[in-house]
Parts: C-alpha cells; structure tokens; sequence
C-alpha cells in the first residue's frame, strides 16, 4: 500500500468517525428544504388568532397572513387563517413573505433578528437607514399565478425568493435543534399585533430555540423603549400600536417595555 493510499484510508476514516451532529452542522441545508408544510403553518396559525378561535393579539383581531422562507430565502409555505383568501387583507400576503425574508436575511446562527428590531436604525440618521430599499421584492414572483392558488399549497410564490426588506413587527428567524432553519413573517393586523402572532406560531411550531438577540433578556422580542422624542435608547426599538399589544407582548415574553441596554 503507497504513502498516498495510506493517507486518504486516514482522512476516511477520521471523517466517519466525526461526530453526527458535526456533520450535520457543517452541512449546508437542501436549497428546498422547508421547516414547515403548509397545512402545519395553517393549522397553527388560524389557532393563534381571534377569529380562528384562538387569543386576543391586542390589535384590530383581523385574520392574518403567514408565510415561510427557508435559509436560503426561497419561500417554502404561505398560509392564512381565514376561511378564503380574501378574509385578510390582500395586500398582507406580499408583506408577509417580505417579513419572513427580512427576519432571515438579518438573522445569524447565533444571533436573531426580527423584523421589529430593524425600526429604529432604519429611520433617518440609524446605523441601518436605507435598509428598506437595499433588497426590493420581485412583482414577478408576488403577482405570479392565479388569486385561486394564493395561500394554498400550490401557492404561487412557492419555491422562488421574494425578496423585500419590512422594518416593523410581524417577522421572526425560525431556529430548530440545528440552527437557523428560515424565517416566518405575519401580517393582516397592526405590526404590533402580527409580532405577537408571529411569536405565538413560532412556539406552537417548535421552531423557537433562539440563542440570542439584540434584546438581552427576551433574545428577539419587540423593544417598546422609543420615547416622545421619537428616540430608542436601546437603539433597537419599535413604536407602540394604538391597543394592547404591547401588554399582550410582555404577558408572551415576546416584547419588552421601557429602556433596554444593549
């Protein structure tokens, strides 16, 4: 046996030898991969509404949009809580796979991004100003298809990256036992309300194991610290809607009040 036959018997075997999960980690997920199907996300979400039966989210209690992109960006599940398409407001199915996108595209293995987090430095003079118009969705995948298939599994948006950039609640980086998994984004109520949804359907789908995030003691929660000036000390913070949400929000652990250090 030659030096060179000898030395790639030792790189293999070491390689097997590795531990699973180290692979597995070190593995870039499937570019269709998806963490969610779309009846779970359907099933999950018409439970975390009013009108599905489920709570008060503090806002108008509309029916809302949900929708999944995986790590890649490739949206992957569009759902809504209603009974037809057009028992949420048309325009939030667009608006929710851009949430889901922007929660994935500012999100980190080790450290969540929601879309809330992103208000304050997008405003003029913020560390991200601009942001929203950096990553503009594509009307192509968005108006593709028929309004029959919108929300369905056949949904056209499926399988193609949308894009968008939305900085204010509604979107949350999904992290399962391996990492970040993708995103989920929710609209069809005020932005306070869809955040409280987004957290209450990211639990129910188990996909809440996040390591970090820019509010220390709620890793990606929603920061109600911007005061009438209209400044966030923290500067990670997010205005506060017209009803309870905010109050819902801490009640959830998915938001907090007053000064936050970063």
């Amino acid at each position: 046996m030659g030096k060179r036959t000898v030395l790639a018997t030792v790189i293999l075997a070491a390689g097997l030898a590795l531990p699973q999960g180290v692979i597995a980690q070190d593995q870039p997920r499937p570019g269709m991969s998806c963490p969610v199907d779309h009846d779970q996300l359907a099933d999950i979400l018409k439970k975390s509404v009013k009108p599905g039966g489920g709570p008060s989210n503090g806002g108008l209690d509309n029916n809302e949009w949900a929708a999944v992109v995986n790590r890649q960006g490739v949206v992957c599940a569009v759902a809504y809580s209603g009974s037809k398409a057009d028992d949420q407001w048309p325009g939030s199915r667009a608006i929710a796979a851009e949430k889901a996108n922007t929660a994935n595209a500012f999100s980190l293995t080790n450290k969540a991004m929601a879309s809330a987090n992103l208000y304050a430095g997008a405003q003029p003079g913020g560390f991200l100003f601009g942001a929203a118009l950096s990553n503009p969705p594509s009307p192509e995948v968005i108006y593709a298809g028929t309004p029959e298939e919108f929300g369905t599994a056949h949904d056209p948006m499926v399988g193609k990256p949308v894009g968008g950039v939305i900085v204010f609640g509604g979107g949350l980086a999904l992290y399962d036992g391996n990492g970040i998994a993708g995103a989920l984004g929710v609209s069809g109520d005020s932005s306070c309300a869809d955040h409280n949804v987004a957290w209450r359907v990211r639990h129910l789908l188990g996909l809440d194991h996040v390591p970090a995030g820019v509010s220390p003691n709620a890793k990606d929660a929603i920061i109600y610290d911007i005061g009438p000036d209209g400044k966030s000390p923290s500067g990670f913070g997010h205005p506060k809607c017209n009803g309870k949400e905010d109050q819902i929000a801490v009640d959830l652990g998915a938001g907090v009040s007053g000064n936050v250090v970063r």
